[in-house]
Parts: structure tokens; C-alpha cells; sequence
């Protein structure tokens, strides 16, 4: 898939207020902090069309990019931990919720992990939620080049392993760097083979 244009459309509160236009939607979702504006802008090769922060909790709404006229990425409030209320964060785990289970138009979901770490019971939690609605989910583990080879593999495979107490088989999923660009092909590639 050849990004010829990316564009921000909106952002939106809720569901009613979205785009109109009927487009495929591909979601990037994760926890605060784990790169989802840093891989969006990777993927479309903008630097600052998804605005970045250091600070966890920056996406609080629900934004459109259009890609090549023909398709939606969507950058979804972060779940977990931020610099908010718990009232906040709660409002914002609405949102991003009734928008998964009703938007008419949602082709994938990417759930965000950061390869770095342990699974994360909310990780977890938040992909057997898309699960049990039968939602189509694919994982993509970021900051691939803050870590080395084996413990990428061993972080996987932990993660995985996890997963599979609870899913048969696991999501398929993919490793990606913002920095490197490790996993940009592979990623369009498949949205392209989507929506073929």
C-alpha cells in the first residue's frame, strides 16, 4: 500500500459526531504512552499529522485521519494510566468502547503493546473485550529498537503465551518501531490486502 495522502479530518466526542463519509476504519488503540500517534505518523511518513507527547493521556478524542480518500486510521484515546481524573479516564474508556462495539464502518482494530515490559492485565483485559464482541483485533508490539533480539522474542512469546489461556488461536501480530520503521510494509500491506 502506497500512501499517496494523508489528512486529519476531525476529532470527535462520540460516535454521532464522526465523519459521515463511509469509510473503512482502521483503529490504533493501546495503553497511555505506548506510541499510537508515533506509529500513525510512521505508517502515513507525516511527522506531526497525529500530535505526540511525552505526557500520558494527550489523545482524548476520537481522531480521523483519511488515507488516500479511500480510508479511515483512527487514533483512539489511550486505556490506563494518565495525568486525569479517574472520572476522565473513565469517560474516555466510554467513548472508546461505544465507539468500537457500534461504529458501522470498523475493519480492524490494532491493539498497541509496548514490547518492553511484562503483560499487562489491562492489555489483556481490553483484547478479550474486543473478543467476546467479536471484533477483529491484530496486535502490533512497538519500540522494537529500544530492546534486543532475544528479548523481543522472549517478551512475544510471554505475551502470547498469556493470550492464549484466554484466545485459540491469538491474534496474528506484528513488531514495529516509529524509529526504524521495522514493521511499516508488513502493516500496509495487510490493511491493503483488507481492503482489496
Amino acid at each position: 500500500m502506497v500512501i499517496k495522502d494523508a489528512k486529519f479530518i476531525k476529532s470527535s466526542s462520540k460516535l454521532s459526531e464522526c465523519p459521515n463519509k463511509s469509510l473503512p476504519e482502521f483503529i490504533f488503540l493501546g495503553r497511555s504512552n505506548v506510541g499510537k500517534s508515533s506509529l500513525i505518523n510512521m505508517l502515513l511518513k507525516r511527522k506531526k499529522l497525529s500530535k505526540i507527547s511525552s505526557v500520558p493521556g494527550k489523545t482524548q478524542l476520537i481522531n480521523h485521519f483519511m488515507v488516500n480518500e479511500k480510508i479511515y486510521f483512527v487514533d483512539l484515546p489511550g486505556y490506563g494510566w494518565a495525568k486525569t481524573s479517574k472520572s476522565n479516564r473513565k469517560k474516555w474508556d466510554d467513548m472508546t468502547k461505544n465507539f468500537l462495539i457500534n461504529s458501522k464502518n470498523l475493519s480492524l482494530i490494532f491493539i498497541l503493546i509496548d514490547i518492553r515490559i511484562p503483560p499487562q492485565k489491562i492489555d489483556i483485559d481490553y483484547i478479550n473485550f474486543i473478543g467476546k464482541n467479536n471484533l477483529p483485533v491484530n496486535l502490533i508490539f512497538t519500540k522494537c529498537d529500544k530492546i534486543k533480539k532475544i528479548p523481543i522474542k522472549n517478551n512475544i512469546d510471554d505475551f502470547i503465551n498469556e493470550l492464549n489461556n484466554y484466545w485459540s488461536p491469538p491474534p496474528d501480530y506484528f513488531i514495529s518501531s516509529s524509529k526504524t520503521l521495522e514493521g511499516r510494509e508488513e502493516i500496509l500491506s495487510h490493511i491493503h490486502e483488507i481492503i482489496k
